[in-house]
């Protein structure tokens, strides 16, 4: 087959793993690999659907595996628990297990490449399934491909398929299931597939050059897309900051949400909520967390809050502190105005070690240059404090008490002046 050649040239120098089923398909490919010295291992997945004809799979795939000196992989799964437990469908099901042992496998054997054996009789019947179901362009697209999953048989025809077997001699075990009409895929094959091939015997040649033709409309509204979130999207390395006003202006405001955020795990309608609420709101997914600013939403990466003390010995040279910090005590003067990245402090009231912390809820302290007391809280709100500010915030405590807002305010109780005897200066880092 020549128009695999070029999808071929993608695999070599790369360790393939192939997905076996003992089919048609799969055994054709099995063959062109060998042929072309394509360096790979075969998976097969038995599902106990068929009873001794699952085992039957099972071992033509292994034999034919041992006869050819290839590596081989099994693994035996209940996809009926797993249906109950996760309440999906059988085909949903076998897809969940198949592909998430497929992925640790690539990871434990260092495997560079997946490959499966989906033809372009699949892409079509995946194409009619999405679109009574409802979808975009992506499911129109049908079965999809990515970096590390590769479908070399995706334009060839099952009868391609069925004619360079019988042409090779290839063997095979045929799924006595494909023939029943027991799945929406299985109906879509017999009942509308076929009956339009013969209606039109060129369907699927032009079913290609549909997929063609809405793979380079995906691909433009992609880099589009992308250009534009350039624009609107500002990540610092560390935080991304997104411009609401900017936002808002893009139509379809859904489809530009859905393609930026989907992603990161967000659903496009909560985040189109997000930006009509409040500043404060938060929204998490199972990686990221998106808050909504005054102007701005900030998303950043879910991270694990460690809450624990980190100490700090006002008579050492401490190491791994989240800042620079910088500690003098000979030669320091007294002066009216210190910046706000400098703590100029009586030693005497501190009591060593110290240790500094996030905030907690109730803190308060007595801030340099106010009168009376302060909830943090209440600072953080008078100083226009973002949600992600008040986190970041470190505080410097000795005993439970907050000597300094770092880089922000002293607490006045531990303040030096000009009688003070034992002076120390703590410098925070650029």
């Amino acid at each position: 087959m020549p128009k695999l050649d070029l999808m071929l040239d993608k695999l070599k120098g790369k360790h393939v793993l192939l997905a076996h089923s003992g089919g048609v398909d799969s055994s054709v490919l099995a063959h062109v690999f060998i042929n072309k010295q394509i360096n790979f291992s075969v998976a097969h997945c038995n599902f106990k659907l068929r009873a001794d004809s699952s085992d039957g799979d099972l071992e033509f795939v292994k034999n034919w595996c041992y006869q050819h000196n290839i590596s081989f992989y099994s693994k035996v799964f209940d996809v009926k628990e797993y249906m109950i437990v996760n309440k999906k469908s059988i085909q949903e099901a076998a897809r969940d297990l198949r592909y998430g042992w497929f992925n640790r496998l690539m990871i434990e054997s260092e495997l560079d490449i997946l490959v499966t054996a989906h033809h372009l009789n699949d892409q079509l019947e995946t194409f009619l399934m999405n679109s009574i179901r409802g979808t975009g362009i992506l499911g129109l697209l049908g079965i999809p491909q990515t970096k590390n999953i590769i479908r070399p048989l995706k334009t060839i025809s099952k009868k391609e398929i069925l004619n360079y077997a019988k042409k090779h001699k290839i063997k095979w075990r045929e799924d006595s299931s494909n023939a029943k009409n027991d799945y929406l895929r299985n109906k879509i094959r017999h009942q509308v597939i076929s009956p339009l091939e013969q209606i039109k015997p060129q369907a699927l040649e032009n079913f290609k050059t549909t997929l063609n033709n809405l793979s380079n409309t995906e691909e433009f509204i992609y880099l589009q897309l992308n250009n534009l979130k350039k624009q609107i999207f500002k990540d610092d390395g560390k935080i991304i900051h997104i411009n609401i006003k900017h936002l808002k202006q893009q139509k379809p405001l859904n489809f530009c949400l859905h393609h930026w955020f989907s992603p990161f795990g967000f659903d496009m309608k909560e985040v189109e909520k997000l930006i009509l609420t409040n500043s404060g709101k938060v929204m998490t997914s199972y990686s990221h967390r998106l808050i909504r600013g005054r102007n701005e939403l900030i998303l950043t990466p879910l991270i694990e809050e460690n809450n624990s003390l980190i100490t700090i010995d006002i008579n050492k040279r401490n190491h791994k502190l989240p800042f620079d910090l910088e500690l003098k005590t000979e030669q320091l003067i007294s002066k009216e105005n210190w910046m706000s990245n400098e703590a100029f402090l009586d030693k005497d009231l501190l009591k060593n070690p110290l240790h500094i912390r996030k905030y907690r809820e109730g803190d308060y302290f007595y801030p340099s240059g106010m009168q009376g007391k302060k909830l943090l809280s209440k600072f953080f709100k008078d100083e226009k404090y973002s949600l992600l500010e008040k986190e970041q915030q470190w505080l410097l405590c000795s005993d439970e008490k907050i000597v300094w807002v770092v880089g922000r305010r002293c607490d006045r109780r531990f303040t030096a002046n000009s009688k003070t005897k034992n002076k120390i200066l703590m410098r925070l880092g650029e």
